[in-house]
Order: C-alpha cells, then structure tokens, then sequence
C-alpha cells in the first residue's frame, strides 16, 4: 500500500500570499545530537483555585517548550514533604492533590500528535478543558501540506501477515511495519523513499539526530530538586545548568558578548522557581539538606545563576512568563541564526 499522501494541487498564488506567515519547519542540516532541557516545579500551581487556571498554566508552558524547541521537560516537586500525601488517586482530578501528576499528564497530552491521543489518553477529569489550550503545531504533528519522511504512530493492531502490525500515523490509511507490537503503543516511523517498501521503526530521538527536526519534548517526573540531576535520561548528565532567581546576576553579566556563540555543550538544563523560588525547592529537598545546600548556597547547584528580567515592572513574574522570558534571552547561547 503506497504511504505518502496525495500532493496538494496547485492553485493561483494571490497578491496578498507573501504576507502569510511560513507554516514549515526548517530541518538543521546534518542533525543535531546537543539538546536542551527545562525544569519546573509543581508548586507553580500552588494559588490557582480553579481548575480553569491550573490547566492554563502547563498550557501555556507547553507552548514555550514547543515555539523554542525544547527537547524535555522536568517536572519536580517542590513541596515540603510532610505535605505530600502518601497516595493519590491518579484516576481522579489532580490539580489540587498532585500537582506533579497533573502537570506531567497535560504536558504529555499536549505533546502527543492529535490523532493518537484518544487512544494514549482515556477521558480523565485532568483532561476535561485542554481543548481551551493552544495548539503546539510541531514538526511530528501531521500537516496534510506538508511531508517528512519520519512519522509518529500508534499501534491498532495486527496486520494482514504474520507478525505484522498495523499502525495509525495520521495519513488517509493506516500503515502497517514488518514487526509485532502490541496495541496502544507509540512509535517513531521512518518512510523509504520506495512508496511501496514499509516504514520501520526507528529511535524516537532519530528525526532530532539525523533530520535535524525538532522533534517534541519528553516529560520526565522527579521527586526532588536534585533528582533532575541525579535522574538525568543522558550518560553524562547535563554538562550546563542554568538556574533562574531574581537574586542571580543579570544574563548580560553571566553570558558577556564577548563569550563564544554558540555555547559548547550536549546537554543544557534551565531550572526554574516557583512562587518561592529555588531556594524553597532546596529546603524541601533532603538530598540537598543533608549536603548544606540551603538558602543563598543553592546557586552552587547550577553552572549559572540567572536574574531573566531584572529591573522587572511587577513585583513578581510567573513562572510561565519566565519560561518564556527566560527561553528568549538565552536562545542566543545555542543558535546563533
């Protein structure tokens, strides 16, 4: 069964086509192995009374972490740990319960292509207004205008050969790959160039590392400040820490025009606070007790101890306005376009 969807025909152009905005993505060439990270604590939900506001907030983190194309998102907890209750029940609204669970289910939710998410995600009551939010609009969720050879899927079921699996990417008709896998499972396809040869599964990190595409963003969940160290998904862990405070140093002053563009590194993590900061994440972190990282010491955690917008016209900024702050001031440091 050929896979590649019809081409669009041709239509006049208009006078008035050039003032549309570019709905493409522009690979880097040769692939991109560095990546980039982001960090936030659950207490960011902490004085949201409504569950319109508390949906909000991810909402509008994920469309950060979409428009700068971060490549994961660190959940932590933050809270102090004699507040944290024994057990939550996952299958009933978290918002004001588990504030780490919930973040961490609309981030994936909102990540996760369209099609595929009735059924990643049975109805939950976290869910119920993420249709007020933003679409992400990334690379791997499907454009009927727009071709790549690497496709998101699920699978649905078996195939008409042994061993085979057929799996819904989006397209008119589903595909089906030389590999059994069981249903409900997401996977990474890369399309031949033969329309009739099968795609195959790849690394989900392969459109990053050899396309060059940016390619969603994964979501981890830590128990701790120091977690989002020690838990790090890479070898070597992150080789550059930022760490955001009003109390940091302006980024002029940590990263003067005179320092190299871009920044040499693998793996960059930007950490930030909540309603308390980062020092109040320390506080309630017994790893970091234990070790005397407290208070005005939590800068030794991080390479980089950062003031996002000093001088600032309110007394306090969100977190989900320094995401976005934070991501454009510093964006230079890894491209440089």
């Amino acid at each position: 069964m050929p896979h590649h969807e019809p081409h669009a025909k041709k239509r006049k152009t208009g006078p008035h086509e050039s003032f549309k905005p570019s709905a493409s993505f522009t690979p880097q060439t040769g692939g991109r192995e560095w990546t980039i990270s982001v960090a936030i604590p659950s207490s960011i939900l902490t004085n949201l009374a409504t569950a319109d506001q508390r949906v909000a907030v991810p909402g509008r983190i994920a469309r950060a972490l979409a428009v700068f194309s971060v490549d994961e998102v660190v959940v932590f907890d933050d809270s102090p740990p004699s507040t944290r209750p024994p057990r939550t029940d996952t299958a009933a609204y978290t918002g004001d319960t588990d504030p780490c669970h919930f973040l961490s289910h609309i981030f994936s939710f909102l990540e996760a292509p369209p099609f595929m998410r009735k059924t990643l995600f049975p109805l939950h009551p976290n869910l119920r207004l993420t249709a007020l939010l933003p679409s992400l609009d990334m690379p791997h969720h499907p454009n009927p205008k727009e071709w790549t050879a690497y496709r998101e899927g699920v699978t649905v079921g078996r195939g008409t050969k042994k061993g085979s699996t057929v799996v819904e990417v989006g397209l008119d008709q589903p595909v089906e790959i030389d590999v059994d896998i069981p249903p409900k499972t997401r996977l990474t396809l890369r399309f031949p160039d033969d329309e009739n040869s099968p795609p195959e599964c790849i690394d989900p990190s392969a459109p990053r590392t050899e396309g060059g595409y940016f390619w969603g963003y994964a979501v981890r969940r830590c128990p701790s400040l120091s977690a989002v160290f020690t838990e790090s998904p890479y070898e070597d862990g992150y080789d550059v820490s930022i760490g955001t405070s009003e109390r940091g140093s302006p980024i002029s002053d940590a990263f003067p025009a005179s320092s190299p563009r871009p920044l040499s590194f693998k793996h960059l993590v930007v950490v930030f606070g909540g309603p308390r900061g980062l020092e109040f994440a320390a506080m309630n972190d017994e790893e970091l007790s234990g070790r005397a990282i407290q208070g005005s010491k939590t800068k030794e955690l991080f390479d980089y101890w950062v003031n996002v917008l000093p001088n600032q016209g309110s007394r306090t900024i969100r977190t989900e306005e320094a995401v976005f702050i934070a991501l454009t001031a510093l964006r230079g440091l890894w491209d440089s376009s």
